[in-house]
């Protein structure tokens, strides 16, 4: 039974020979694997780098979760250009993603509500702001674990808690938490999985289906509001992408006051 179910697995899985490069229909800087092997002998620098960027400094067009994962497994596998072990991967991973959010929260911080004033541009959206109010709204301080594993969330999160003021002692309890279950948790998962024998003998089709989970919700996000907007029209309603529960700074400064006010 267990060698019909692998060999089913397998058949599922896109033939990929070892070695050959694997190709996704995403944008090469999407591509954790492409870009871990476009960094060559300072993979573990670009690594770092892509954490640090994504969660820190207001680009969330980077594929944080993927990254992460594919530096576990290609740990696993000794397949990338320089020789580190697991555990200082996952701790260096752990405190560039800690340093970045600090970065953001001190961003948020020092220039207040105009940085969510900016115009909307290729990489920042005033959507994204809301649906980050809209984590904060719903869940409170623990927007910061839970914004950790949600693509945009995650890089505007930080922002958010240093324009809303939330107490830093506040601040670097839940996001200490959050960091580590998700560049920690997500590192050592691929690492995990790059261990087992039927993932090693199908690691590069694997990734590929990472570097598509990785970007689901973003998917669904879109389904979404394809829905929201179809729905609005039919009623002859405006259709907008932003959410209007956090429009105005009186609105934001409500949710502010509710989730960062202890």
């Amino acid at each position: 039974m267990r060698m019909l179910t692998t060999t089913a697995l397998a058949a599922a899985l896109p033939a990929v020979h070892a070695g050959a490069p694997v190709h996704t229909l995403l944008p090469d800087f999407l591509d954790a694997q492409h870009l871990i092997d476009s960094f060559g002998t300072a993979a573990l620098i670009g690594i770092l780098a892509v954490i640090f960027v994504e969660v820190g400094l207001l680009f969330p067009i980077l594929p944080g979760d993927s990254m992460l994962f594919t530096a576990g497994a290609l740990v696993a596998q000794d397949s990338l250009d320089i020789p580190i072990g697991i555990w200082p991967l996952s701790l260096l991973l752990i405190l560039t993603a800690f340093a970045g959010t600090q970065c953001g929260y001190w961003i948020g911080r020092g220039l207040g509500p105009k940085v969510f004033n900016k115009p909307d541009s290729r990489f920042f959206k005033q959507k994204y702001i809301d649906q980050t109010y809209a984590y904060f709204d719903k869940y409170g301080g623990r927007t910061l674990i839970v914004a950790q594993f949600i693509p945009f969330v995650r890089t505007y999160a930080s922002v958010a808690a240093g324009v809303g003021r939330m107490p830093y002692r506040h601040f670097v309890k839940w996001n200490a938490i959050g960091v580590v279950l998700w560049a920690g948790g997500v590192t050592w998962l691929g690492y995990g999985l790059g261990n087992i024998t039927f993932i090693k003998d199908n690691i590069e089709a694997l990734l590929v289906l990472v570097v598509l989970f990785s970007v689901t919700p973003i998917l669904v996000e879109l389904w979404r509001k394809r829905r929201k907007d179809k729905a609005a029209a039919a009623a002859g309603l405006p259709v907008t992408d932003r959410d209007e529960r956090y429009d105005d700074p009186a609105e934001r400064e409500a949710v502010e006051r509710k989730a960062f006010g202890a």
